[in-house]
């Protein structure tokens, strides 16, 4: 049958890489190595096949991972090290050898086995970002297996395609990019997976966790990614073709209109200023910052910054970390985030939660690990010496926990007085609303702080019942549900009307282009977003009246329904912002 008699399909998934891309679609459909469990009669020999297929796959893995590196940097070629690492695991190796040369059977089966159960503890795990890991160790055992058959990767593509496939391992992403690839479409995955995080790094348009992709499909098929919307448009329309190579156009030039806007401020056309800061998850991303004109950083990840640690480092070694990122950004101010994990992060201890995201997470972790917490908090106090660094707790659930910490903090500063070391005194502590109970309580959790950050990641899920890293659920992942909108306007209205101290937002949202005007509308002054959002949310924000968002903010709030806001913005922006995006 033809392309031309082919009707549009358009299909439904996570955008995981944000961009639009059109080409031919290539299946690739990785053989899942079958593995039997017949007799060896040369032990020695297969114990020498077995040797020279780990070797071939650490040889394999080691260019995949200088590859990654030289595209990435090697924070993020740290995977591959990581997989590297398990194929030099003693234990594992040494398991396998003896089984081999006890059971006399094929390698290919025992490696098949042994592996396998490194997977199912993985796979069996509530963490979105375990089950994520378990197709790492599953590329590991298909290589093992493919070298012990001396087989290929087969990878060869010859012309600009989609790579449309089940789901996309660290490797594949890789080699993938070295050959004509323009987009990843796949059955599974999340927002977490490691092949969408290194999809973004590259600027691949990715559409992930589509479920029957692969059966949809077909090879040659002409196929769009809207890696905006996670739409997958399948042997589309010459219309619908049309628009999307004018939108590819207006990308091109709208990001070289960017370029002009990353030194001037964030004003609206009838002058009210917007403070834009930038979110920093890897120290690399400083310099990018700092180019596209960030005023400041609103959100230190260090749970990102220091996870190229094997274990979480000293305090003189977080002092570090900490006084490059202020020296170089002095006089702008930076946000430390204290360490933030569970939930989807994981611990650094061997802890099986059955419900991680309402578990042991955050400052709840942190106040069962006091000489942990007093590491980082006195690391940051020795680097505030610069008088740029504020210090911010997350996931506050009580009045306890914002009480507390403000103790130990007080005790960190005693101890270092003692100590003859010196800090800024007058640091500025804050905290981060992400928990439904910390916007009902705002206006008092805010008469004991000096700043407020919203973090609507976590206040999106909590609020609304739904894993933002769940792609069953993704739908229900609404940042404009009539409840975010109007729990966000109370947070701000409660904080800003009682105690006038600084509230600002640092979740996706904030980098959201249809949804700056609303967070503008309703009243925040300080949007945190990644570095490379930072020139668009700038151009917004300069083509706004602050008069006309106000008056939209208000018309929203009194909606019932997220198809209803979304429309009412669109509408704002088709009619004032024309200009501002290519992606409505």
């Amino acid at each position: 049958m033809s392309i031309e008699t082919k009707s549009e399909l358009i299909l439904k998934g996570i955008a995981a890489a944000p961009g639009i891309s059109i080409s031919k679609a290539y299946l690739y459909k990785k053989e899942v190595e079958s593995a039997n469990n017949e007799k060896v009669e040369d032990v020695d020999e297969a114990l020498e096949n077995f040797e020279f297929a780990r070797e071939k796959s650490k040889k394999e893995l080691n260019k995949v991972l200088s590859l990654a590196v030289d595209k990435l940097g090697k924070k993020r070629g740290a995977i591959f090290e990581a997989q590297i690492m398990i194929l030099d695991d003693p234990f594992l190796i040494d398991k396998i050898k003896n089984r081999i040369s006890a059971e006399k059977i094929n390698p290919e089966y025992i490696v098949d086995n042994e592996i396998s159960k490194y997977q199912k503890i993985l796979n069996d795990s509530d963490e979105s970002y375990m089950k994520e890991r378990s197709r790492d160790i599953e590329d590991i055992k298909y290589r093992i297996i493919r070298n012990l058959k001396k087989k290929k990767w087969k990878s060869r593509i010859d012309s600009e395609v989609v790579v449309v496939t089940e789901s996309l391992t660290p490797a594949d992403t890789i080699l993938f990019s070295r050959e004509n690839v323009s987009g990843y479409v796949t059955n599974f995955g999340g927002l977490t997976s490691h092949a969408a995080i290194l999809a973004r790094s590259l600027s691949i348009p990715a559409v992930l966790g589509v479920h029957d992709a692969t059966s949809q499909i077909e090879p040659e098929d002409i196929v769009v990614i809207d890696g905006f919307h996670g739409l997958v448009y399948v042997n589309p329309t010459e219309e619908r073709l049309e628009h999307f190579r004018e939108r590819i156009k207006k990308l091109e030039l709208f990001d070289k209109e960017l370029d002009k806007l990353k030194k001037v401020k964030a004003v609206t056309k009838d002058g009210r200023r917007i403070n834009i800061h930038g979110n920093l998850d890897l120290r690399e991303e400083l310099e990018l910052m700092i180019s596209n004109g960030a005023e400041g950083i609103g959100l230190v990840r260090t749970e990102q910054i220091t996870e190229e640690y094997e274990e979480f480092p000293g305090e003189e070694e977080q002092l570090k970390i900490y006084n490059a990122l202020a020296e170089k950004l002095y006089p702008k101010t930076m946000t430390i985030r204290v360490l933030d994990i569970g939930g989807d992060k994981v611990l650094p201890v061997d802890v099986k939660e059955p419900n991680p995201f309402l578990g042991w997470r955050g400052i709840r972790f942190l106040e069962d690990n006091v000489p942990l917490f007093k590491t980082q908090i006195r690391a940051i106090l020795r680097a505030s010496n610069h008088k740029n660094i504020r210090l911010m707790i997350p996931m506050i659930t009580s009045m306890e926990e914002i009480i507390n910490t403000k103790n130990l903090i007080e005790l960190c500063k005693k101890e270092l007085k003692k100590e003859g070391l010196q800090f800024d005194e007058d640091i500025k502590i804050g905290i981060m609303i992400e928990v439904p109970s910390a916007a009902v309580m705002a206006k008092e959790y805010a008469s004991e702080v000096d700043f407020i950050s919203i973090g609507t990641n976590d206040l999106i899920q909590y609020l609304l019942a739904v894993d933002r890293g769940n792609d069953i659920v993704q739908k229900l992942y609404q940042e404009f549900h009539p409840a975010v909108i109007r729990v966000l306007n109370n947070i701000i209205n409660d904080v800003k009307i009682e105690s006038k101290i600084d509230v600002s937002i640092c979740g996706e949202m904030a980098a959201d282009p249809l949804a700056v005007p609303l967070l503008v509308g309703i009243g925040l002054d300080t949007l945190s977003v990644s570095a490379a959002a930072i020139p668009q949310t700038k151009k917004i924000i300069r083509s706004l009246n602050y008069s006309e968002v106000r008056l939209l903010a208000e018309e929203c709030l009194s909606l019932r329904t997220e198809n209803e806001i979304k429309e009412k913005v669109k509408k704002f922006y088709n009619e004032k912002l024309i200009d501002c995006t290519v992606q409505y």
